[in-house]
C-alpha cells in the first residue's frame, strides 16, 4: 500500500495500548514524520514520550464536541479508536457520533474507524449497536472512510485463561464456535497503514487471524504452548452465566461475558480474512505464534 506523503494523521485514543502502538507504527514502520502526526488523548501529559519525538499531542474529550473540532483542526486524515465507554448504554455512541460530527466540522478528509466483526442488528453483543451506528453516522457523512472491523484480540483470552489453567478447567458457552483471534500488534499495525496509505476510496475490512478455532482447538494450543492441562468444560449460557456470578464476576457484567461466547456460538466471528496481510504486507500471527511469545503473560 501506497504512504502518504503530505497528509496530517490524527490517532484519537493514542495513550491506550492499541492507539499507542499505531502511532509508533506511524512513526517507525511507515516513516512518517512527526511533523504530520497528531496523537490526541484526555490527558495529554500522558503522551510526553511522542511530544518529545516532535508529534503533536492534543486534548480530547468525546464528550466535549467543540473541543474535539479544535484537537481535529488541521488534520487530513483520521483514526477514530472506539472509545471504552460502556457504563452506560448508548454513551459511546453519544461519543463517537460527536466525534465524526466533530469531523466534518474540521473538515477531515478520510475517516478510519475500529469496528466489530458483524454488528448486525440482533447481534448477541450488546454494544454491536454502538458499532453500527457509528458506521452509518461515517456513511451519512459523506467523507471518505474505511471500516476496520476489528476481530477479538488474542490479549483477550488473558482475562480467562490464566484462572482457567490453574484449575486446569475452562467453561465455556461457545460450543464448536470459531473465533478468528488477531494479536493486537496486527491490528495496530494495520491501521497504520490504512491511516498513512492516503486511500481516497471508501471501503469496509474484517481484520482477522490467521484462522478461526473452536474453545477446544485454543485450549489445545495453549496447552501444547504451556505444557499444561486444559480441559474444555462446555456449559449452557445460563451456566457459565451463573458460574461467573458464584465466581465474583459482578452481576451486571457477567451479561456481557456470556454474550461473546453466544457470538461465537452463532458462527458471527469466525470468519477468516486477508485483509490484515494485504493491507499491511505482513501477514498476521498464529495463536500458537503469540503464545509462544507471550508465555509470561499467562504466568509461564
Amino acid at each position: 500500500m501506497a504512504i502518504a506523503t503530505n497528509e496530517t494523521l490524527l490517532v484519537t485514543g493514542a495513550s491506550g495500548k492499541f492507539g499507542h502502538r499505531v502511532v509508533e507504527h506511524l512513526l517507525t514502520t511507515y516513516g512518517i514524520p512527526a511533523s504530520q502526526i497528531i496523537a490526541t488523548t484526555r490527558k495529554a501529559e500522558t503522551l510526553a514520550d511522542f511530544a518529545d519525538k516532535g508529534v503533536t499531542v492534543r486534548t480530547a474529550d468525546f464528550d466535549d464536541e467543540a473541543g474535539l473540532v479544535k484537537a481535529f483542526a488541521g488534520a487530513t486524515r483520521l483514526l477514530i479508536i472506539s472509545t471504552d465507554a460502556l457504563d452506560r448504554p448508548g454513551r459511546r455512541l453519544e461519543q463517537h457520533l460527536r466525534a465524526v460530527s466533530a469531523a466534518k466540522a474540521a473538515g477531515i478528509k478520510h475517516i478510519v474507524y475500529t469496528s466489530m466483526p458483524n454488528p448486525k442488528v440482533g447481534s448477541p453483543i450488546p454494544f454491536a449497536g454502538d458499532h453500527r451506528g457509528t458506521e452509518e453516522a461515517i456513511a451519512a457523512s459523506g467523507i471518505a472512510h474505511t471500516i476496520l472491523r476489528n476481530s477479538w484480540y488474542m490479549e483477550n483470552l488473558l482475562m480467562s485463561l490464566p484462572a482457567a489453567l490453574a484449575s486446569g478447567q475452562w467453561y465455556v458457552a461457545s460450543g464448536k464456535g470459531k473465533t478468528s483471534h488477531t494479536a493486537r500488534e496486527d491490528q495496530a499495525r494495520t491501521a497504520a497503514a490504512v491511516l498513512a496509505s492516503g486511500s481516497t476510496k471508501s471501503a469496509t475490512y474484517t481484520l482477522t487471524g490467521p484462522e478461526g478455532l473452536s474453545a477446544d482447538e485454543t485450549a489445545k494450543i495453549i496447552s501444547d504452548v504451556l505444557g499444561k492441562a486444559l480441559e474444555v468444560v462446555h456449559v449452557t449460557p445460563d451456566q457459565l452465566k451463573a458460574g461467573m456470578i458464584a465466581h465474583g464476576v459482578p452481576e451486571f457484567l457477567a451479561p456481557l461475558f456470556v454474550s461473546f461466547d453466544v457470538n461465537t456460538l452463532e458462527g458471527n466471528i469466525g470468519m477468516v480474512t486477508d485483509d490484515v496481510e494485504n493491507l499491511s504486507g505482513t501477514a498476521p500471527q498464529t495463536l500458537r505464534q503469540w503464545a509462544n511469545a507471550n508465555k509470561e503473560a499467562f504466568g509461564s
